[in-house]
C-alpha cells in the first residue's frame, strides 16, 4: 500500500472510484489467482483493468502471451512503463465495452490478431476487475466464440453470490441461470476490504468460471438465450404467467401462455426465481 501511495502520488494520479480503481495489496492473493489460473505458455492471458501493471507483468512470466486493457490514460502509461519491453505483452488502452451488451471492437480485433501471432491455443482472463465492469465483462466474454478455457477474477462479492446462486434463494436470478448455462462457476476465496487500496464498502470475492462446452452446446442460440432472461427478469416480482405475457418481445395472450405452460408442465402462479436451469431454457424454447 505504501509503494502504491508513494507511486501515484509522484505521478499525480489519484484512484478513482467511478472507474472501480481499488488495487489488491495482498500479495499471498495475488499469488492465489495466479495458482487458480495455472498459466501456461501455450495461453494468451487477458486482464482488465491493468492499473499500474504489476499483475501484468507476473503474467507475462507464466503465459504465452498477455493482452492487457486499461481505459485510464494515467494508469495507462504506468502501466507500459511497468511491463517495459516485454515481447509478450500489449497493453492497449480503451473501454473493454462497446456498451453494455458488446466487447468494444478493438479488444476482439487485437484478440484475434495475437492468438494467431503467438499460436496460443487458449484465452484466460485473469483480472482484479473494475467494479463497474465485472458482470458485463465476463458474461460478454462467455457469449463470444472465443476458447476461453477459464476466468479467474476478483468481483464483488454480491456479484459471486449472483453466479453461484441456486434456485429459491434470494441472489438467484438471470445472471446465476446464464452464467451457470455456460459454465462450471466456484468461489474460490471471500476477500475482505482490507485487501484492497483505496478500501472499498463492500467484500470481494475470487471466482473461478470455467466455459462448458456440452453446456453451451445444449443451450444453443446463447444470444437468443440472454435476450430472453433478460425479458423474463424485467418483471422479477410477477408469477410466471404475468412476467411470460408481458415480454418486452412481444405481448402474449394468456390463454396461449397457459397452454403453453401446461404442456411445459409449469405451473404459471410460481416465480421465475423458483425454476431451475433446464426449465429456464425450455421456456426459451417456447417463449423465445
Amino acid at each position: 500500500m505504501s509503494y502504491l501511495r508513494n507511486l501515484m502520488e509522484e505521478r499525480g494520479i489519484k484512484p478513482k472510484n467511478k472507474l472501480g480503481q481499488n488495487f489488491l495489496i495482498d500479495l499471498n492473493l495475488i499469488d492465489l489467482l495466479l495458482r487458480t489460473a495455472e498459466l501456461s505458455r501455450g495461453d494468451l492471458a487477458v486482464e482488465v483493468g491493468c492499473g499500474t501493471g504489476s499483475l501484468t507483468a507476473r503474467l507475462a512470466e507464466e503465459a504465452g502471451a498477455v493482452l492487457a486493457v486499461e481505459i485510464d490514460a494515467d494508469f495507462y502509461a504506468l502501466a507500459c512503463e511497468t511491463v517495459d519491453e516485454r515481447p509478450n505483452v500489449q497493453i492497449i488502452h480503451t473501454d473493454v465495452l462497446k456498451n453494455k451488451n458488446e466487447l468494444h471492437p478493438k479488444v476482439l480485433r487485437t484478440l484475434e490478431e495475437m492468438r494467431r501471432t503467438a499460436n496460443c491455443e487458449y484465452l484466460k482472463l485473469v483480472a482484479n476487475l473494475p467494479y463497474a465492469v465485472a458482470t458485463p465483462v465476463i458474461t460478454n466474454f462467455l457469449l463470444t466464440d472465443l476458447p476461453f478455457e477459464r476466468m479467474v477474477v476478483t468481483v464483488q462479492l454480491e456479484i459471486a453470490e449472483r453466479m453461484i446462486a441456486q434456485p429459491s434463494t434470494k441472489p438467484y436470478g438471470s445472471l446465476a441461470v446464464l452464467v451457470q448455462s455456460l459454465a462450471d462457476v466456484e468461489l474460490v476465496r471471500q476477500l475482505s476490504p482490507a485487501v484492497f487500496w483505496p478500501r472499498p464498502q463492500v467484500s470481494s470475492a475470487i471466482i473461478r468460471i470455467r466455459p462448458n462446452a456440452e453446456k453451451r452446446a445444449h443451450v444453443g442460440d446463447v444470444i437468443k438465450f440472454r435476450t430472453f432472461l433478460r425479458d423474463l427478469y424485467t418483471h422479477r416480482r410477477k408469477n410466471l404467467r404475468g412476467a411470460l405475457s408481458a415480454l418486452p418481445s412481444g405481448r402474449v395472450a394468456k390463454d396461449e401462455v397457459d397452454r403453453k405452460l401446461l404442456e411445459l408442465g409449469l405451473d404459471g402462479t410460481c416465480r421465475a426465481e423458483t425454476l431451475d436451469r433446464e426449465q429456464h431454457l425450455r421456456l426459451s424454447a417456447a417463449f423465445g
